[in-house]
């Protein structure tokens, strides 16, 4: 799904306002300074709102006169045909959608992880996967972000289980957790994995 610009946005939240009637027909409606502290947006992007609102012949921009909304009726076909393709519901359901996929992969990897230890650590001499520890170094220059930010498992091939800090013991994190100073990784991986975490991290 493509996101409209912001601009896009503003001009058919706008649009909407006047169509409902919030606005009035002949109206002067607030100037861009205004707009652009209402909106939390640079006055650049209330401009090319306003421009878009002009061509669409929904308001009128006179010099010394300030803008003045042209036509409610405008306003209202506008909105029939865009409003669909911003509609912020539209938008709510996606993320939300989103959120449960990544909530399924993120409990999916976690299983995963957790049968890796198991098999692991019943068949330890014939898996080529074991455990391994390190410790993350004051130096280390991603402090503060998360495994998700860091993309571990795509930098690495190897599958945190666990993070150690100080007496807690924080088991199978997720991609939002944090990796601090002082903090022990404890991950599961081949031996090609341990170089590429000790490179990672800075131990090399």
């Amino acid at each position: 799904m493509v996101i409209p610009p912001v601009y896009s946005q503003i001009a058919l939240g706008v649009a909407l306002r006047i169509s409902r009637g919030e606005l009035k027909e002949k109206a002067r409606i607030s100037g861009r300074s205004v707009l652009s502290s209402e909106y939390g947006v640079p006055p650049e992007t209330i401009r090319r709102a306003m421009k878009l609102l002009e061509d669409m012949k929904i308001i009128e921009i006179k010099q010394n006169s300030g803008i003045r909304i042209a036509s409610v009726e405008n306003a209202r076909l506008y909105v029939e045909r865009f409003g669909a393709q911003n509609d912020i519901r539209t938008y709510q359901n996606k993320l939300n959608e989103l959120l449960h996929h990544q909530e399924t992969l993120c409990r999916e990897i976690s299983e995963v992880a957790v049968s890796i230890v198991r098999i692991n650590q019943k068949f330890s001499k014939a898996s080529p996967f074991s455990n391994y520890e390190v410790d993350i170094p004051q130096n280390f220059a991603m402090l503060g972000h998360t495994i998700g930010d860091l993309k571990f498992w795509q930098q690495t091939g190897a599958t945190i289980i666990a993070i150690r800090r100080g007496e807690q013991i924080i088991l199978s994190p997720g991609p939002y957790a944090a990796l601090l100073e002082g903090d022990t990784l404890i991950f599961v991986g081949d031996t090609k994995s341990v170089e590429a975490v000790n490179a990672f991290i800075g131990q090399e």
